[in-house]
């Protein structure tokens, strides 16, 4: 099951925020996240806040659950009644499973959004969605209902992958899916991977990529596996049913993913992502990355504005019943400091093809993107016109190269 959430401290009953985070929001962009916590089974390698109908034990069914994700909507315009008027910029209903709530009911959310604070007349606006959940049919009604953008889960396109991973689609489901969407009007239709699965040989990947190409998917997602404790796939390797994933394969499906989309026309903009024009970038990951605020609707969201994070409870029965009773699903809370704020500006910006300002670092920090640039882990040339970029190098070593760059 996932791992517990931060302590932080009490979240009001009401939900209310500082006077001086309201004032400050807004001026990276706002965004809404919707967490649906459904699953019709749990993947061997996955350790989010989902349920299946056997974990959920009998708790609020997902075709009432919109109905606390509203009250939580109502109660969240309520709390930013006093923030300056700013639009949604981006909504992302991710999970969980999206795709297992009726299309009528995500058209709902969206409407409710909209009522509440208004979507940008070029609002992104993203659902994920298992290959094997959606329909061509389905797809169109999202589509009607004002859904820009879908990230399909692929994984891969190998039988024997998707059989350690536990995924139950096809291996050609995705491809199809994604052909679908774009059929249904989808003009931004992304694709994830997983590399570097035990098993996983190097053509197994290569064809994923092509896969992936042949699709017609505008954005990439590829990730190496990380295995999680307290998941199937790690009690799996502990008996010695499985070999844990080798780095040094990782990286090398990493090079090949960035040769592969570079040679096909995608440019890398954050380590893991890959898109095939600057208008293909997930903008709502980048509010994320580049300090934006959003609000996360559901149970275990978390949430930003002005500098105050929070999270709510983690199962839904309990965030339905705090609702019911008026109360803010919020399970605990943190203001963040200047120094923490910087120190997860330096770590995210620094992830992203853009990169980081020298001047956004101590006197330390600059002396060692030096000697980063001097490795090869930051590009020479923009160092020398004052930013930090990640070389491919450096975005293998990138949690080594924040470490160094945050002294």
């Amino acid at each position: 099951m996932p791992g517990a959430l931060p302590a932080g401290e009490p979240v009001p009953a009401d939900g209310a925020l500082p006077a001086s985070a309201l004032a400050a929001g807004g001026d990276h962009g706002f965004g809404v996240y919707v967490h649906v916590p459904f699953c019709a089974v749990r993947c061997g390698y996955c350790d989010f806040n989902t349920y299946t109908p056997t974990e959920l034990g009998g708790g609020v069914p997902a075709d009432t659950y919109l109905d606390a994700v509203l009250a939580e909507l109502d109660l969240a315009g309520r709390v930013l009644a006093d923030r300056p008027p700013r639009q949604v910029d981006t909504v992302f209903v991710g999970g969980g499973t999206p795709s297992l709530l009726p299309a009528d009911d995500l058209a709902r959310l969206l409407d409710a959004i909209d009522a509440t604070w208004g979507l940008a007349p070029d609002a992104e606006v993203t659902t994920e969605a298992n290959p094997e959940s959606v329909t061509p049919a389905s797809l169109r009604a999202l589509r009607r209902a004002g859904y820009t953008r879908i990230s399909l889960g692929m994984q891969s396109t190998a039988p024997a992958v998707l059989a350690v991973l536990d995924r139950t689609h096809a291996p050609g489901r995705a491809v199809a899916a994604a052909q679908e969407a774009r059929a249904a009007g989808f003009d931004r239709v992304n694709l994830d991977l997983i590399y570097g699965t035990p098993g996983e040989r190097a053509e197994d990947f290569a064809g994923s990529l092509a896969a992936v190409l042949a699709a017609g998917a505008d954005h990439v997602s590829a990730y190496a596996l990380i295995v999680e404790d307290g998941t199937r796939l790690a009690a799996r390797m502990r008996r010695g049913e499985l070999p844990y994933p080798d780095d040094d394969v990782a990286a090398d499906r990493y090079v090949a993913a960035d040769e592969t989309l570079g040679g096909a026309g995608f440019a890398w903009y954050e380590v893991s992502n890959w898109a095939s024009s600057v208008d293909a970038r997930c903008r709502h990951n980048l509010l994320y990355w580049t300090g934006g605020d959003w609000w996360g609707l559901g149970p275990g969201a978390h949430s930003h504005v002005g500098g105050v994070r929070w999270w709510n409870v983690k199962h839904p029965t309990a965030y339905a019943r705090r609702l019911a009773d008026g109360q803010s699903p919020g399970q605990g809370r943190e203001l963040l400091t200047d120094a923490e704020r910087h120190m997860e500006e330096v770590m995210l910006r620094l992830r992203l093809a853009d990169g980081l300002p020298l001047a956004r670092l101590s006197a330390a920090g600059r002396v060692a993107a030096g000697r980063a640039a001097a490795a090869g882990l930051v590009d020479p040339a923009a160092h020398a016109a004052g930013r930090a970029v990640l070389t491919r190098q450096g975005r293998l070593l990138a949690d080594a190269v924040v470490r160094d760059l945050l002294p």
